[in-house]
């Protein structure tokens, strides 16, 4: 772990409790004068605090410093997710944020089940918890779109991921792209896009859509 989450952090005292608490003097055994390094995901500081108290179900921490330790994604990516089935996105959601999208916009498009809820805390949690693991100093952002339309109307730039010979590879200035859920896009939704706005991956199989959405973020970003 690179770095524990607060959202307290930067505060000259901190107490720690409950899950955080079990993790670090349970889990991990840290004592009093440790240091132990926090971000609060809102800003690019690391903050360390030293370790002055540790009680049966709480702990207190004092800040020796911070300072600014960015480390985030070094291209805007958003991507426009077509809603699947939300245990799928949850196993994928940690790849996304440590390969560096920047947002992923959610879309209820024509092929997504109705019964598919997201829950968007849940979502940031298990951001937190990846962030935590691979040092990014800022929480990739979670939207949603009621429809494809609604979505290219604030993002018209957007490009489609679908079968094409103009591959991604070669189009590295995309900021934004659209992933379909099982069943790709209806051709209502596919003659939204102009031959031009419409790349594929060097593949002959068939992708399902999370592995898709981390194929093609890979490509675009890393």
């Amino acid at each position: 772990m690179q770095f524990v989450y607060d959202k307290n952090a930067s505060t000259p005292l901190l107490t720690i409790e409950d899950e955080t608490y079990k993790y670090l003097f349970r889990a991990r055994r840290k004592k009093i004068g440790d240091i132990i390094d926090f971000r609060n995901l809102q800003d690019d500081k690391l903050y360390s605090y030293k370790v002055l108290s540790i009680d049966k179900k709480s702990a207190s921490l004092e800040l020796i410093y911070g300072e600014s330790k960015p480390v985030v994604p070094r291209k805007n990516l958003t991507i426009g997710w077509c809603i699947i089935d939300p245990k799928n996105i949850e196993k994928t959601l940690p790849s996304l944020n440590e390969i560096g999208v920047a947002k992923i916009v959610f879309i209820r498009c024509a092929y997504t089940q109705a019964n598919f809820k997201i829950k968007k805390e849940r979502l940031e949690k298990i951001l937190i918890n990846s962030s935590q693991q691979c040092g990014r100093s800022s929480l990739m952002k979670i939207e949603f779109s009621q429809s494809l339309q609604d979505f290219l109307g604030k993002y018209p730039q957007s490009y489609l991921l679908n079968f094409s010979q103009n591959r991604v590879s070669e189009n590295k200035n995309i900021s934004s792209i659209i992933v379909g859920c099982e069943g790709g896009l209806s051709k209502d939704e596919t003659k939204l896009f102009e031959s031009e706005k419409i790349v594929g991956l060097n593949t002959p199989t068939i992708l399902r859509s999370e592995s898709a959405v981390v194929a093609v973020a890979s490509k675009i970003i890393l």
